[in-house]
């Protein structure tokens, strides 16, 4: 069985390593901060001591997992991988350092991916000398419970490290999508709206943050409402993915940063990590105001504009219909397929709504997609 290394033990990073070996891998965890492999390694065996009470895993299977893992502080030991996956700080210029080190640490026949969430992956892949050998492997939080995995392949990719990548991941029974190289690839550059929407909402005075989550949960069937959603990831890491795909974009309006979200960032008010965020933990929930025409209002706007950037997606070649949707449904848990939806309530409904927002407000934020305009003028659906 292939040796698996993983660098940077922090939750995504043990949480890779706990699938990797998991499915019989020897897995090598590595990370160079004090006390992080440490507590990768405390934090992994309630984990799996959870399991074993849960009954989800047996006693034997606990201790063999554990077994297969070498938690170490010496980046060496990633020597006899077949595959490294980088799951380290979003920073370009750390990330290329550590690709730098690990090829010349492994064979060449060894993959190396980056678990990045929106970072280029030519970018990394041009600090290897064989950046036919780098790839995309972008897990979510948290990893052994999510289902999706996006693989990313870069200009610079073979055929043949897509094809090996994307066999490995299925083999780890999770559900894969291919996403072209671009900022936020599909999930976190089709859900910005998700945030960025009710955000602007609330700053118009529209509804407050209880009031938006009620709507998206309870008309809209979402999970989770948006600004318990960032509550929950942090302010500080949905504001810098939000930050980076904008800038990414050379500034493109439909993904500007809230300056709200901002402030909550610079307070310290980062979400239940924190203690306090759009809500604060220590004291009960708000109500919101349950009034389901306002609800209606509220979840149409964003769903209109989640609709709108899935299907320019689409018109980008970012991914075909089936991976987008797929990766909406099982990596951020919505209720139904963006496309699939838009078809259900009319895709001519959904290009009025953004127009009619594009007319009052005069953005280009809210300029609908020419796949949008192109279906609705030959009468067509996406299914």
């Amino acid at each position: 069985m292939m040796k698996v290394s993983v660098i940077g033990a922090g939750t995504m990073g043990a949480g890779i390593a706990q699938i990797a070996a998991t499915n019989g891998h020897k897995v090598c965890l590595y990370d160079s901060f004090d006390g992080a492999i440490e507590t990768a390694e405390t934090k992994l065996k309630k984990i799996l001591n959870r399991l074993v009470e849960k009954e989800r895993i047996t006693q034997q299977d606990n201790e063999a997992i554990l077994g297969r893992i070498n938690f170490t502080k010496d980046i060496k030991d990633v020597s006899g991988s077949g595959l490294v996956i980088e799951a380290i700080i979003e920073n370009l210029e750390i990330k290329q350092k550590v690709f730098t080190e690990i090829e010349s640490l492994v064979d060449e026949n060894c993959i190396i991916a980056s678990n990045t969430s929106s970072l280029s992956i030519a970018s990394i892949a041009a600090a290897c000398e064989k950046a036919e050998r780098v790839v995309g492997i972008h897990f979510f939080n948290p990893a052994p419970l999510m289902p999706l995995v996006e693989i990313i392949p870069s200009v610079q990719t073979s055929e043949s490290t897509l094809t090996k990548a994307k066999a490995i991941i299925n083999s780890w029974k999770k559900i894969t999508v291919i996403a072209k190289d671009t900022p936020g690839f599909i999930v976190n550059r089709v859900a910005r709206p998700f945030y960025g929407e009710a955000l602007r909402i609330y700053e118009e005075g529209v509804a407050d943050f209880a009031t938006i989550d009620w709507a998206m949960r309870e008309i809209g069937g979402f999970r989770m409402g948006p600004f318990q959603l960032m509550d929950y990831i942090g302010n500080d890491i949905n504001y810098t993915v939000t930050e980076t795909v904008f800038t990414a974009f050379y500034f493109d309006p439909r993904y500007k940063p809230s300056f709200t979200q901002k402030r909550m960032m610079e307070a310290g008010y980062l979400g239940r990590k924190s203690g306090r965020g759009y809500y604060d933990y220590s004291a009960d929930t708000p109500n919101a105001n349950e009034d389901r025409e306002l609800g209606k209002k509220i979840l149409w706007r964003i769903l209109a504009m989640l609709i709108n950037e899935a299907a320019d997606a689409l018109f980008l070649n970012i991914a075909t219909k089936e991976d987008i949707d797929l990766s909406m449904t099982k990596g951020v848990n919505y209720p139904k397929g963006l496309l699939a939806w838009a078809d259900e309530i009319g895709i001519k409904n959904v290009l009025s709504q953004l127009e009619d927002l594009q007319a009052e407000y005069g953005e280009d934020r809210y300029r609908p997609s020419p796949l949008l305009k192109q279906m609705v003028r030959e009468n067509k659906t996406f299914y």
